[in-house]
């Protein structure tokens, strides 16, 4: 502990930051010349997917993961003791590809269960968990020990990066991180409460560099569908509540994805924007700007983590607390990356690629997986077809992101179609995401019902017009209606979702 006190106290040093940040600059512009150099173009695109998942006891709480379930490859650890995150082999986008890539992850998560369940543990696929840590919500986020000026979290990873980001943001917002969201008004010693929230991260590997920005820009503009399709975390744990004088008008207020202003509220409470839509981009050396000109958090430096010949080091650091919800990758493989601290970036091999950021976890492998094929085809798709979607302003872009937060497949939607016609028409947007999905996945050497049915699980929800958050509040008003109090009607609902979430069958035929 003291090692780990001395390393995050250098951290906060303004010597430390002088220096990080002389090095990003120094290795941005080393990056500039190699993407303008066309380091970076590849043979062909490749596919990559991050998942991250819950430990929870035999009761459904939170729980410790055992050290030994991260002793294999493809599992990563997160900033929370009860997180976890599976990461895939990179597969080329071709018809081998999606097979191996499909098999591997339904793989790993029957693996990590299993492996969990030897250890008196199981594994929990959802996007907000909302049974509370024995003791309670509050403390298990709350608790931690304060020496020499330095806050360490009880229930956080004790890695020094962790730290110096919890640190750095704590120093910066005035000592405690506000959790304001409908319902709730707290204030945490730490920002360890974001660790409430888990997502899916697909990668699509970019072969053109040139083309990089078009793929970029129309993936801003299909977070708004896509997640309205995905939505699954609309409650907090129901120990939190503590301002809830209408728990009837909470379900209808509360946003059908919570997690999103959760992690947005945690991170940039320091006064900085860290987690946001980001804008479009230009050119491909504008995602080396973005970061070089965001504010500095938690900076290290590499010859603390030992011997790492990484000539970019720092600027990967840094990367690693740029939290948009679409970010571009430098390099490397379109496998999911070391976790949110630090992106994998190489040096001159690999490609540029998407990591597209706004989906929580899903009910099932198979639902994961649908979302997964819907997003890298329906990028492919969009450039494959020429499709007019990037001339939607980008003010309507964000604006379609935030209303599909808030109200789910309720939400006003903003769409340009084929022919270059704005809309708001759910279902002509409908139309198009899936054509267009569909039409990426066969550009990659997918049949026509190999690609439908390979995004078929959220076509569905389309069709029935129901997804896992319209569940989860229809779960809570049905059981508050029978008389139970907000808190217990959460909690039997949370119950109900994860032995459904055990069996494997996709959501819509729960």
């Amino acid at each position: 502990m003291d090692d780990l006190r001395g390393t995050v106290g250098r951290a906060l040093s303004a010597e430390t930051r002088e220096t990080f940040d002389q090095r990003v600059a120094e290795q941005a512009a080393d990056l500039r010349g190699l993407i303008d150099a066309g380091a970076f173009d590849s043979s062909g695109f490749a596919v990559g997917l991050e998942c991250e998942l819950y430990g929870v006891d035999s009761d459904g709480h939170l729980a410790t993961l055992p050290d030994a379930l991260y002793d294999s490859d493809g599992r990563t650890r997160e900033i929370g003791l009860h997180n976890i995150e599976l990461n895939s082999t990179p597969q080329p986008f071709d018809p081998d590809g999606v097979a191996a890539h499909s098999d591997e992850l339904t793989t790993a998560v029957a693996d990590l269960s299993e492996a969990a369940t030897a250890n008196d543990i199981h594994i929990a696929t959802d996007g907000m968990w909302t049974i509370p840590p024995d003791g309670g919500t509050a403390d298990y986020f709350g608790t931690v020990d304060r020496t020499d000026g330095i806050t360490v979290a009880d229930n956080m990873h004790p890695k020094a990066r962790y730290c110096a980001i919890d640190n750095t943001l704590l120093a910066n917002a005035g000592g405690s991180i506000p959790l304001s969201v409908p319902g709730t008004d707290h204030e945490f010693p730490t920002i360890l409460v974001e660790s409430l929230t888990t997502s899916i991260q697909p990668h699509l590997q970019i072969p053109s560099t040139e083309q990089f920005p078009r793929f970029f820009n129309a993936a801003i503009r299909t977070m708004g569908p896509v997640l309205a399709l995905a939505t699954n975390s609309p409650f907090l744990p129901g120990d939190l509540y503590n301002e809830v004088d209408d728990p009837d008008g909470l379900i209808d207020q509360t946003p059908h994805e919570l997690r999103i202003p959760v992690f947005e509220e945690t991170v940039n409470s320091a006064g900085h924007e860290k987690a946001g839509c980001p804008e479009d981009i230009d050119a491909p050396t504008d995602i080396v700007d973005r970061v070089v000109d965001d504010w500095t958090c938690g900076p290290f430096l590499r010859e603390w983590e030992g011997d790492d010949d990484d000539p970019h080091w720092e600027f990967r650091h840094k990367y690693g607390t740029y939290w948009r919800w679409v970010r571009s990758i430098i390099g490397g493989d379109a496998s999911g990356s070391v976790g949110d601290t630090a992106p994998d970036v190489a040096t001159t091999d690999g490609a540029l690629r998407i990591e597209y950021r706004p989906l929580p976890t899903q009910p099932t492998p198979e639902d994961i997986l649908g979302l997964h094929w819907l997003v890298v085809g329906l990028l492919r798709g969009i450039v494959a077809a020429d499709h007019p979607l990037t001339e939607l302003a980008w003010a309507d872009a964000r604006e379609s992101f935030y209303n599909a937060v808030d109200d789910g497949l309720d939400a006003e939607l903003h769409w340009v179609t084929a022919d270059g016609e704005y809309t708001t028409d759910h279902a002509v947007i409908y139309e198009e995401v899936f054509h267009l999905a569909e039409r990426g996945l066969c550009e990659q050497g997918l049949s026509e019902d190999e690609a439908a049915e390979r995004i078929d699980p959220i076509r569905a929800r389309w069709e029935q017009r129901t997804t896992p958050s319209r569940w989860k509040k229809s779960r809570v008003s049905e059981a508050m209606a029978d008389g139970e109090s907000l808190t217990d009607a959460i909690e039997s609902m949370q119950r109900e979702y994860y032995e459904l979430s055990r069996r494997g069958e996709p959501f819509v035929e729960w």
